[in-house]
């Protein structure tokens, strides 16, 4: 039988068969990934929609991998030097093909047990940093990679002995059918590929169909997945590509309304939220320390009714200023640092920190104290060069980069560099020799022991669960390592002197079956210092109103181009909002838990946040909520691109 299907199709069999073949295990993959995620697929209603619209991502799939191979095989190869050189090429093409479909599909269970979707540009980003990616693999994760590298063997082993069947006792056609043998393969390829007739090829919101990101991702396999991933990556991401467009002048008036500011506040046509920020603080200008918190969401912190996992920090709730109802803007700690240095709103594009005109020249707090006179520092247990962090904040106003190469004989290393209490040591060191200057300082130190493969050192904490390396007790360890930090700062010469916030980048997740998960946006943030009062703060409040306030505490006036709110003002209830981006979903919510989502090639969504169940209720909302939450999707792209975002000596 297979010797008959083989002469009937001819040259083409190799190309047909492999087709069929890659077809079958990414059919299987999926089946067995949903069958996994079955309860939310049925909530979906989901199943006919996964297999269906899944088998035609799949066939474009294997169009595009296959469909150049498919045209150099009709037209070279035979039995000649040439031909034979060929199907050798072909194999090789083929058996790559196939591990990278197999092996895609064999990470995915991991990778969704972490992000709740598919392998994405997350994935590539990640694969940047080998050194970093490979030890947190080797620490936590022995196992998947054990199995990965059996499979990838036995794949590469069997790929390689079913394609010398495949390419041999071929019969080929004679030279005058060739040609149009050819086109016939590339036109069913490119139909393939497209999979439409429509102006747009297939993507992913052609076939998205439900409200929880996760199950339109299963209609994908994570070889499309990525790779599509990859081609956004090629191009800036801008807003006004996903949601609808708005005249310039009207995002700018209203995201200038969104401030709470008169227009006449607005100095500038050039850097149109360029505005004065009177400081609350009057006196001499203070120190400013960010604890930047890796992965630290509300549901791990006792204070705000999650785990108790956090009595260090709890306590400094109670001491300090304390926001019950900070929000995120992301779910990666290079849009927490965005936010809380840049003050930048989130776009669907990567965080400016990563993003190559914000390289220099662009706004930051570090860049606004420096020209104030500060010492302006970052200090990090791993490698700066991580995420790009480095090459930002070097061309961005920091001047001191304390990462793990200046760490000296730090007590316990991980797989991200040295630990919490090795940092908030090196923190304290450092602060101890600044306050001997006569030039204030401002420092962002960023956390790192709460982070998967979860290592930290034995003998420290009562762990919360089993095994030790979870993410529990992480959360547990490293708030252990914050309470002895401010044990020495307490007593410290620059305690009086220095205004502290600890403050989470993201929740260590954001999952679930909603466009975009509120609560995995929840995170803690209270600010600490001599001079704060202890207070309760139930504002609805975000990340980026975190830089002018932090700057009016500290006494410095300024001309920055910020549209955050300084909390020690009264702000009016109408102006509270928290913006959150959640891959390609922008969320827009008010003081009283309306919201409103704008989704790619989709008109806007109004819902009601029940924060007691963490639920969306869909529910209309007012015209005038929409426009303004419109305009501030639209803001963060139109500013970037337009160089709208510059300190004030830049234009």
């Amino acid at each position: 039988m297979t010797n008959i299907v083989k002469k009937r199709l001819g040259v083409i069999y190799p190309i047909a068969t492999a087709f069929f073949i890659f077809l079958f295990l990414l059919s299987l993959s999926r089946l067995g990934l949903s069958l996994w995620q079955s309860d939310r697929v049925s909530d979906a209603n989901g199943w006919l929609d996964i297999i269906v619209s899944g088998i035609r991502i799949d066939i474009a799939t294997l169009s595009y991998l296959l469909i150049l191979p498919g045209l150099l095989t009709c037209l070279l190869a035979g039995k000649g030097v040439i031909g034979r050189t060929w199907l050798f090429a072909l194999r090789l093409w083929l058996v790559v093909g196939l591990w990278l479909l197999v092996y895609m599909e064999l990470a995915t269970p991991s990778f969704i047990m972490e992000y709740d979707v598919r392998p994405n540009r997350l994935f590539v980003e990640y694969l940047i940093y080998p050194k970093e990616v490979f030890g947190m693999l080797w620490s936590g994760y022995k196992i998947e990679l054990f199995i990965g590298a059996v499979v990838s063997m036995a794949t590469i082993f069997f790929g390689w002995k079913l394609t010398r069947h495949l390419v041999s006792g071929l019969v080929f056609p004679r030279w005058y059918w060739r040609i149009p043998l050819g086109f016939l393969v590339v036109a069913l390829g490119v139909m393939g590929a497209r999979s439409t007739l429509g102006h747009r090829p297939l993507n992913p919101a052609m076939v998205a169909f439900a409200t929880d990101p996760l199950v339109n991702d299963l209609v994908l396999n994570s070889s499309y997945s990525m790779v599509f991933a990859v081609k956004q990556m090629s191009a800036e991401d801008s807003a006004s590509k996903y949601y609808d467009s708005m005249d310039r002048d009207d995002v700018i008036d209203l995201v200038r309304q969104s401030t709470g500011r008169e227009s006449k506040a607005f100095i500038s046509d050039d850097i149109p939220t360029m505005a004065y920020h009177p400081a609350s603080y009057k006196g001499k200008p203070k120190n400013l320390v960010i604890l930047l918190q890796e992965s630290l969401g509300a549901r791990y912190v006792g204070g705000l009714g999650g785990m108790p996992l956090t009595p260090n920090l709890d306590g400094l709730m109670q001491e300090g200023w304390n926001f019950t109802r900070m929000y995120s803007t992301g779910t990666r700690s290079i849009r927490g640092i965005e936010a809380v240095i840049t003050g930048f709103s989130p776009t669907p594009s990567r965080a400016v920190v990563k993003l190559g005109k914000s390289q220099t020249g662009f706004f930051t707090i570090a860049g606004l104290l420096r020209s104030k006179g500060y010492h302006t520092q970052f200090i990090y247990g791993g490698e700066s060069h991580f995420d790009n962090m480095k090459s930002f904040f070097l061309g961005n106003g920091f001047e001191d980069m304390q990462d793990f190469p200046t760490f000296e004989n730090p007590t316990f290393v991980g797989s991200w560099g040295a630990s919490d209490e090795d940092l908030y040591q090196k923190a304290h060191e450092q602060f101890t020799k600044l306050a001997t200057s006569e030039k204030p300082f401002f420092s962002l130190v960023f956390t790192s022991s709460n982070h998967s493969p979860f290592e930290y050192p034995d003998g420290r904490i009562t762990p919360y669960n089993e095994p030790k390396q979870t993410r529990e007790n992480a959360a547990k360890y490293s708030d252990y390592a914050l309470g002895e930090f401010f044990k020495q700062a307490k007593e410290s010469d620059y305690w009086n002197d220095t205004v502290f916030v600890v403050v989470a980048d993201h929740d260590s997740r954001a999952y679930g079956s909603q466009l975009v998960p509120i609560d995995s946006f929840h995170i803690p943030a209270v600010i600490v210092g001599k001079d704060i009062e202890a207070k309760q703060d139930s504002r609805l409040a975000s990340q980026i109103d975190l830089p002018p306030t932090l700057l009016s505490l500290i006494g410095v006036d300024s001309y920055n181009p910020m549209i955050g709110h300084d909390l020690t003002q009264d702000v009016e209830s109408k102006d509270l909002r928290a913006m959150m981006q959640f891959y390609k979903n922008f969320a827009w919510m008010d003081d009283n838990n309306n919201v409103v989502i704008f989704q790619p090639d989709k008109g806007p969504k109004g819902f009601e946040y029940n924060k007691d169940t963490s639920v969306l209720i869909e529910q209309a909302q007012p015209k005038k909520m929409v426009k303004m939450a419109h305009a501030n999707a639209l803001w963060g792209s139109l500013a970037y691109q337009n160089d709208y975002y510059k300190p004030q000596d830049e234009k």
